[in-house]
């Protein structure tokens, strides 16, 4: 069972309904207490067991409905729960059944069997024998005093034949004579109409003692006696009194003078202990009476109380289920939707319970955990943050690197490069991934190489301990002599710890061309010595010779002589300028960098060029492009002289007038020098251009070598004197063709100058 994460679970009721659900428990408990406390007394007290049943009732019931109702409110919040899907309704439903069950099994259980024993005890409170027993007892307190009654009777009669012929005045002697005689606690004389004559005992000391009533006296009259038992019938006192009284009419001779007869009054009073058996014997029959009358509405009451307690004690199991499934399911329920946030990836503070049983304990420790874990892969992140950082510097540093960088599985498949890598080799690695470096265009023997020194590396690691290797190597290679290309790389590999292969390689052509260079500057040095000293004396002898034969010789030998002489010191002189020229080169002093204006001496040198029109031998014309705004920059006038001569000359070499052999239209000849500043990256440049058929492929990579031209009466030194000069000014040096349309319109050369740090 899951619900959607963005629903919060309902950990606990609201805070109205947990008062209700309290308070509702508070009153079930005082109700069962009272309860409990009717029925112990119920058997004692029923006249205050009958005054508060009917409101304690009343009581149980709203007390009851109250309880039902907040069930019928848990369970309809319980089935919105489980129609919803929510989280952990099935384990609150679970929980509150258990502990429903828990209480309601053994109260029915209980239930049950008080039912059997209040039917089966009200039954034996209605025994046969016990009411006999009651009767009898009742019919012997009734015969005793009967008994008492007659005996005391008989006694006064005799006594009254005792007071005939007596005079009143003497009256009182004589019963105070008869109450001893008689042992009465009292003894009085009166006359028919209730006039005191005399008395004797305790009535003496009573103003007023009781008189007869005339019903009473009419009785005497009629009847001669009457027997009276007081203080069994009325005893709301409770005292254990009681007393037979006696009325006995005293006859009268025919002599008498009294006109109103006597009547004679003794008082026995009876035992306590007699007197309050009666009473308890009489008071028990007749509650017995009653209860044997109120037999099937003393049982229905019993068991309607029971009934009750019963269903109050249910109600309140399953409302303390409830309560009590809430507060088991409530830590695990905090939990299980902390593991769904956690799930989710929501690794914020969750709530934990304060309480101190193993639970809380749980829900803190889990809340410390998901902390941990928030700390964690905040770390992490950090850590990624900066391994992402780190990752890009390293990329924009490989990206930067003029050196290539290749990464090679085992089986040579290319998993990564830089762009350095791809300039090196001109093959656009990055489309090749995972692809042969052996399959890629030209690349076969490249490939091979460096796959069989991988293979060494590996079988030599664990005998040698070598942990990389080095090695040279040319791609590209086409052509021999001044037509040969190649690009000559220094590699080296290295296995990472990940099996993968770590190619790096850099083009060393550039170093390869300055060692070549640096070589043929020695050669030139030791040539220029060795061919300068002999070139004087032949030029000298041959002059000699000259002159020696001159006029001695027939006409055509003289002009044999002349012509050979003159070719002899021709070719001597040429010879002498090309020493010159590998002696400059050979020994090119070092540059003295001062302020210069660029254009001043553009202007300078343009002064030795003619700018006159193509025509006849006449050179090529030179269009000036100067920028005013150049500031000065460092050099050295003297070579830069001669590095603009250089570049124009070699210029207009280029554009001596050709035919194209495929249009067969004469190419126009032009020559542009050009300044221009950059603010931008102060920097000023000098750019010459010419319309010339261009640089060759071949040329172009290597023209600034020494002895490299395709000029017919070239050295091949002017390029590499520029190259010299611009290396020792600190400048780059740029040269590539001019394409317009796929053909190739002439060359251009250009070198970047730093500007003067004053300027």
């Amino acid at each position: 069972m899951s619900g959607p994460l963005s629903t919060p679970v309902q950990l606990s009721t609201s805070r109205g309904v947990r008062w209700l659900m309290a308070a509702g428990a508070v009153v079930m408990v005082l109700i069962g207490v009272l309860l409990l406390l009717l029925l112990s007394q119920a058997t004692n007290n029923r006249a205050l067991y009958d005054q508060n049943y009917d409101r304690l009732y009343i009581v149980n019931w709203v007390v009851a409905a109250l309880l039902l109702l907040g069930i019928v409110i848990g369970l309809v919040r319980l089935m919105l729960r489980l129609r919803r899907g929510q989280f952990g309704a099935r384990l609150l439903v679970k929980l509150a059944a258990i502990f429903a069950l828990v209480g309601v099994v053994p109260g029915v259980l209980i239930y049950v069997v008080s039912y059997q024993f209040v039917s089966r005890s009200i039954e034996s409170w209605f025994d046969v024998k016990v009411e006999g027993a009651l009767a009898a007892g009742l019919s012997l307190g009734r015969s005793t005093i009967d008994t008492l009654s007659a005996d005391l009777a008989k006694q006064t009669r005799s006594a009254a034949l005792q007071l005939l012929d007596v005079p009143e005045p003497t009256a009182g002697l004589m019963l105070e004579r008869i109450r001893e005689q008689m042992g009465a606690n009292d003894a009085v004389l009166w006359s028919t109409k209730g006039i005191l004559i005399a008395s004797a005992g305790q009535s003496r000391f009573q103003l007023r003692p009781d008189r007869p009533t005339n019903d009473q006296i009419r009785q005497v009259r009629s009847k001669l006696s009457v027997e009276l038992v007081e203080g069994l019938e009325d005893n709301p006192t409770g005292a254990a009194s009681g007393r037979i009284k006696v009325l006995s009419l005293v006859p009268q001779s025919s002599l008498s003078l009294r006109n109103d007869p006597w009547v004679l009054q003794i008082t026995q009073e009876l035992s306590p202990t007699l007197v309050a058996n009666a009473l308890d014997v009489q008071e028990a029959n007749r509650e017995y009476q009653e209860r044997a009358l109120a037999r099937d509405g003393l049982r229905r009451m019993y068991i309607g109380t029971l009934t009750l307690s019963l269903f109050l004690a249910v109600l309140g199991a399953v409302l303390l289920a409830v309560l009590l499934g809430n507060q088991l399911a409530q830590p695990l329920l905090l939990l299980a939707h902390g593991m769904r946030q956690v799930a989710a990836g929501d690794l914020t503070p969750k709530m934990a319970l304060q309480g101190k049983d193993e639970l809380g304990g749980l829900t803190r420790s889990f809340a410390d955990m998901t902390q941990q874990l928030s700390d964690a892969r905040s770390a992490v992140e950090r850590s990624l943050i900066q391994l992402d950082a780190a990752r890009g510097n390293l990329q924009t540093i490989l990206d930067n690197l003029t050196a290539g960088v290749i990464v090679l599985d085992a089986r040579g498949r290319i998993q990564s490069s830089n762009p350095g890598a791809t300039r090196i080799l001109r093959v656009p690695l990055a489309a090749h991934e995972n692809t042969l470096l052996q399959t890629l265009p030209a690349m076969q023997t490249f490939a091979a190489g460096v796959q069989a020194q991988f293979e060494l590396l590996g079988a030599d690691k664990d005998t040698h301990e070598l942990d990389h290797w080095q090695k040279s190597f040319e791609v590209h290679a086409a052509g021999q002599g001044l037509d040969a290309t190649a690009v000559t790389l220094i590699a080296r590999g290295a296995i990472l710890p990940d099996g993968l292969r770590l190619l790096v390689f850099d083009d060393i052509s550039e170093m390869v061309s300055a060692q070549r260079a640096q070589a043929w500057g020695e050669v030139a040095r030791r040539l220029a010595h060795e061919i300068k000293n002999p070139l004087t004396p032949i030029q000298l002898s041959a002059e000699r010779l000259e002159r020696k034969l001159e006029g001695k010789l027939n006409a055509p030998d003289q002009a044999i002589l002349i012509k050979s002489v003159k070719t002899i010191v021709d070719q001597v002189d040429a010879m002498k300028r090309l020493v010159n020229e590998f002696r400059d080169y050979a020994r090119l002093p070092s540059a003295v960098l001062q302020a210069l204006d660029l254009n001043a001496l553009v202007h300078e040198v343009m002064g030795l060029y003619s700018q006159e029109p193509l025509e006849g031998n006449a050179r090529v014309p030179i269009d000036l492009a100067l920028d005013g705004a150049c500031p000065l920059i460092q050099g050295d006038a003297q070579q830069l002289r001669q590095v603009v001569h250089n570049l124009l000359q070699n210029a207009q070499d280029a554009c001596d007038v050709q035919t194209d052999k495929t249009t067969e239209l004469a190419l126009k000849p032009h020559v542009t020098l050009a300044t221009q500043w950059s603010p931008a990256r102060k920097r000023v440049r000098l750019t010459v251009t010419d319309a010339g058929p261009g640089f060759a492929p071949h040329i172009l990579q290597r023209a600034i070598e020494p002895y490299v031209t395709t000029k017919a009466k070239g050295t091949g030194l002017g390029l590499a004197v520029v190259k010299k000069i611009a290396d020792e000014h600190g400048a780059r040096l740029d040269m590539s063709n001019l394409i317009e349309e796929g053909h190739v319109k002439g060359a251009q050369v250009s070198l970047s100058f730093s500007i003067h740090k004053g300027a």
